[in-house]
């Protein structure tokens, strides 16, 4: 039988045990390792719901790949076309883990009403353009449907609809330069049949999504001929590794872009959050241990005549050490409990729920404080909280080695 064990939990369960002089300082080192884990279950599973949020906005209107010609070409309209007979188009099975490739061309022009203007860039989709990336954004009317004949309806962002006070079934001119300064521009009308927004202005203030025929035609361009192809993966952790394979898989005239080098910014950005998590675990964790070593060390000296007793009677030092490691291990695993049951409750109302909202939406591209909650987080940051209180703990142990039977037995 493992007396330390059952010595413990004697000690546990001890009327005395509770009602002691330690049971205040205790319960501080319960809480505080609860609150701890809240803390860092909260700041994990907000920063991820963050990161994959904004990554999903930006990869819903530009993939997570792009193939481009080698044109230097740096601006949001496409100059060089490329031709649609390509091996990997419309199926791209060369590469395992591609979802989806679809062909896309942009166009730069200029709305014109009554009263204002405005420039914006026509992103121009064909028939197999994957619908159900932008569908989560539309906010009002319906998505177009460019399978059939040529046609004038589009879809705008609720910013430039608000700019310019337009609505869903408004007809608008929009006027787009040609090659050559002394040849008079195209203008065309266009019908808006759904407005979305993103929440991330520099697409939602850039682009309105219409038919691509439209910017072949006014690049004069083939049929067979778009601005680029947009891939997008079924694993975003795969995004370098793919990357190299795809373009290893394409013409030496194209070229490969991620969306991580597209927006590089924006992705630099949302990784400073993850450097801001681990400071709050550190921190936490830290704290956390701190209020234990606390709690152990007046639970030793509370019980200095017992250690006296027992090592009279023949305990060994690391014995006496296991009762009150195995005492501490109790306290730590009665924190986490608490602290993840607390914590997940409040990350599920955030999820379900939407209590919580950015005072500025704008700056962080989602007005809605995003969650993201994960079984495999959860469980290695309870495992390594864990380990790292545990391991804190042996340090303040070390101190029943130096008491001294005689002198123990007649502490009071």
């Amino acid at each position: 039988m493992n007396y330390e064990f059952f010595i413990a939990k004697r000690i546990i369960g001890s009327k005395a045990y509770k009602s002691s002089v330690s049971a205040p300082i205790i319960k501080i080192g319960i809480t505080a390792i609860a609150v701890g884990i809240i803390v860092m279950l909260v700041a994990i599973a907000t920063g991820l719901g963050l990161q994959k949020k904004v990554r999903e906005k930006v990869i819903a209107f530009n993939g997570h790949l792009t193939i481009i010609n080698y044109d230097g070409n740096i601006s949001n309209e496409s100059v060089l076309p490329v031709s649609t007979q390509q091996d990997f188009y419309p199926n791209f099975n060369t590469v395992e883990g591609v979802k989806h490739i679809q062909a896309v061309a942009t166009k730069f022009g200029v709305i014109r009403t009554e009263t204002d203007f405005e420039g914006v860039v026509l992103k121009g989709v064909g028939h197999e353009y994957d619908w159900s990336y932008l569908k989560d954004f539309l906010v009002e009317g319906h998505l177009p449907n460019y399978s059939n004949d040529l046609n004038n309806d589009v879809v705008i962002s609720s910013y430039l609809a608000n700019r310019l006070q337009f609505k869903v079934g408004d007809s608008f001119q929009m006027v787009f330069g040609k090659e050559h300064i002394d040849e008079l521009p195209f203008i065309r009308q266009f019908k808006i049949v759904g407005v979305f927004s993103s929440g991330f202005q520099d697409i939602d203030k850039t682009f309105m999504i219409g038919d691509l025929r439209h910017v072949q035609r006014f690049n004069r361009w083939k049929d067979n001929q778009v601005g680029n192809f947009e891939v997008f993966l079924e694993d975003y952790s795969q995004l370098n590794e793919m990357d190299t394979k795809i373009r290893a898989a394409t013409p030496s005239n194209l070229n490969t872009q991620t969306i991580e080098e597209k927006y590089y910014t924006t992705f630099e950005w949302i990784k400073i959050f993850d450097n801001n998590t681990y400071g709050i675990i550190a921190i936490m964790i830290i704290v956390a241990g701190i209020n234990m070593i606390t709690a152990l060390l007046v639970l030793i000296l509370e019980r200095t005549q017992m250690i006296g007793i027992l090592k009279a009677l023949g305990s060994s030092n690391w014995s006496i050490r296991k009762i009150f490691l195995y005492n501490a291990t109790y306290l730590i695993c009665l924190g986490l409990f608490w602290g993840n049951i607390i914590g997940l409750i409040l990350l599920f109302l955030q999820q379900q729920f939407s209590l919580l909202k950015f005072p500025d939406p704008e700056q962080y591209y989602v007005s809605i404080i995003p969650v993201h909650i994960s079984f495999d987080y959860i469980v290695l940051l309870n495992i390594g909280t864990f380990i790292a209180c545990f391991l804190m703990l042996m340090i303040p142990s070390i101190i029943i080695t130096k008491i001294s039977p005689v002198k123990a037995i007649r502490f009071e």
